[in-house]
């Protein structure tokens, strides 16, 4: 069990990027999802222990390894947002360059364990290939092999699926799924998706804080009844941004469509009823509605 207890950041300035995280985290795939500068990787970095927190405490299995993150490292896989590759090396001397940084031990050869990583990455074909070659969601599965190197009890990975097309992401969705299946994910996004495929339980953030730990199908539940669509012109769109809690507008062959959020239950002239996505709850969580979220 990872347990986060009142975890405090304050950037100078000072900036709060974490005022007062707890949270628990069990084995299996758990979500952090939030905007870009919520805190999520700020948390991430300190958990990992690669930051230390203005206040708090980071426990594992009891154990506080805030003070210590050397004992968490042995354990621990770390798949950071921006992770950096040499683009001339290949995948193969990538992969060994950065297993050898990290001190991993391989008994029956570095040769070996490389070629096994690459292999439960799904990236043999590529091994002799150039990183500067490689697709982003290749360099996503390169990172995601150094990670799981050593077998880590505890693996964090912030945003692997941003800037991947929808074939990389849905591959990378499974690869984590199955690593999840005996140890600890921990999922940092901004990607509504991430959550609703992979996800069984998640925590919102906002301005450094957690809005709520829910599940996809409690959100969606929670504001059942609740969500209205339908195609409206220009004008009608603007007015409704102005009266209605608008928590999507968007094209459809060209015209617009909207999807609003009325708590009373109680339908917008021309909108009907539709079923809620976890879309709109993260969207009415962000617009400051979270009593809606309570239960999970």
């Amino acid at each position: 069990m990872l347990s986060i207890r009142n975890l405090v950041k304050v950037y100078p300035g000072p900036v709060p990027a974490l005022q007062g995280v707890s949270l628990d985290v069990a084995t299996g795939m758990f979500g952090l999802l939030g905007p870009n500068g919520a805190g999520k990787s700020t948390m991430m970095k300190i958990v990992a222990g690669v930051l230390e927190p203005t206040s708090g405490d980071v426990m594992l299995d009891g154990e506080n390894v805030t003070a210590h993150p050397e004992r968490l490292w042995p354990i621990l896989g770390y798949l950071p947002q921006d992770f950096g590759f040499y683009p001339h090396l290949t995948g193969e001397a990538m992969l060994k360059y950065l297993l050898e940084l990290k001190g991993v031990t391989a008994p029956q050869g570095m040769k070996r364990l490389v070629a096994d990583l690459l292999e439960r990455v799904n990236l043999s074909p590529a091994a002799k290939r150039k990183v500067k070659d490689y697709s982003g969601g290749m360099r996503q599965r390169l990172g995601i092999a150094q990670a799981i190197a050593g077998d880590p009890k505890l693996l964090i990975v912030d945003e692997p699926t941003a800037g991947l097309d929808p074939e990389e992401r849905h591959r990378f969705y499974r690869l984590l799924a199955e690593l999840a299946e005996r140890r600890t994910v921990i999922l940092s996004t901004h990607i509504v998706e991430d959550v609703a495929v992979l996800c069984p339980r998640f925590a919102v953030f906002r301005q450094g804080q957690i809005v709520t730990i829910t599940s996809p199908s409690a959100a969606r539940r929670s504001i059942e009844g609740m969500i209205f669509e339908g195609a409206v012109s220009g004008p009608e769109l603007d007015e409704l941004r102005k009266t209605r809690r608008v928590t999507q507008a968007y094209l459809v062959e060209g015209r617009n469509h909207v999807r609003i959020y009325q708590p009373d239950g109680i339908a917008p002239p021309g909108l009907a009823p539709d079923d809620p996505t976890l879309e709109d709850a993260y969207l009415v969580a962000m617009q400051g509605e979270i009593g809606t979220w309570r239960a999970a």
